[in-house]
């Protein structure tokens, strides 16, 4: 699933590419035809994200003027210039412009929201590291009395909106903190710095669209190492090595299934 810098860049990426003037908006699958039909021709005045939720606003007009985007799992949102092909698989949805077109596949959520429908997801969010109006101390209030673990607490999106499993296990790594801790027993201190770290992470993300959480000490140049192939892309510590060395400890790095997800530590650098 996309992590929440991710969102970001198409926020951005669709306020460039359709900001400002009319759009034609299409269903060609069919699921969102009713939505479309009442966004076609209206401008796109606004494009923001929160977490893992993509908000498009449009220029008010019934039905509610803005469209939410969650990608799930499987969702993709698609650039491309010129005029717009004709739709190849099931395109959930089509914006274009005529300079510009994005097609939509396989999302959790495609809908159009009124402003009170907006603020009710919005409500039900923690702080997302990349929004300037994010309170860190509203995550803080939830962790310090947890008896979850911080790994778990980390990726509930209602503690803190945005942080997917690249960030979590990255994070901790980063801060030297056992995954397994429970939320009550991570010091302020720590908390401060964890959120400092995801919003510079997260930030950078957002600019040039991978996760890279590596200090500079441990890149591949300056540890004369292979760069890291996979489909994530990105120099990280934890993520998916399991069975690997650590890149600062030489500790085995290891994994378990945990909260649904699979988690990755360093148990040399990690300790309780």
């Amino acid at each position: 699933m996309p992590e929440g810098h991710i969102l970001h860049r198409l926020a951005a990426e669709n306020l460039r590419a359709f900001g400002g003037r009319p759009l034609a908006v299409a269903s060609p699958q069919g699921r969102f035809a009713e939505g479309a039909a009442l966004l076609d021709g209206r401008e796109l005045e606004s494009a923001e994200a929160d977490g893992k939720h993509l908000f498009l606003g449009f220029a008010p007009g019934a039905g509610g003027r803005w469209l939410h985007i969650h990608l799930g799992l499987y969702g993709v949102f698609t650039f491309g210039t010129g005029a717009a092909p004709a739709p190849v698989g099931l395109v959930r949805l089509r914006l274009a412009n005529g300079e510009h077109y994005a097609d939509l596949r396989g999302p959790t959520t495609c809908e159009l929201l009124t402003s009170a429908g907006k603020d009710a997801v919005h409500a039900r969010l923690g702080p997302d590291p990349l929004r300037a109006d994010a309170d860190p101390q509203r995550a803080w209030q939830r962790i310090s009395r947890s008896r979850s673990t911080v790994a778990a607490l980390l990726m509930d999106q209602k503690v803190l909106a945005g942080v997917g499993n690249v960030y979590r296990a990255e994070v901790l790594f980063r801060h030297g903190i056992d995954p397994l801790r429970a939320g009550r027993d991570l010091t302020r201190a720590e908390w401060e710095l964890i959120w400092a770290d995801l919003v510079a992470l997260m930030r950078a993300g957002a600019q040039v669209g991978r996760i890279d959480t590596v200090r500079p000490e441990h890149t591949p140049q300056a540890m004369g190492r292979p760069p890291r192939v996979d489909d994530h892309g990105g120099e990280v510590y934890v993520y998916r090595r399991s069975g690997r060395p650590c890149l600062v400890c030489g500790t085995e790095v290891r994994t378990e299934a945990h909260a649904a997800r699979n988690l990755f530590w360093c148990p040399g650098c990690q300790r309780r």
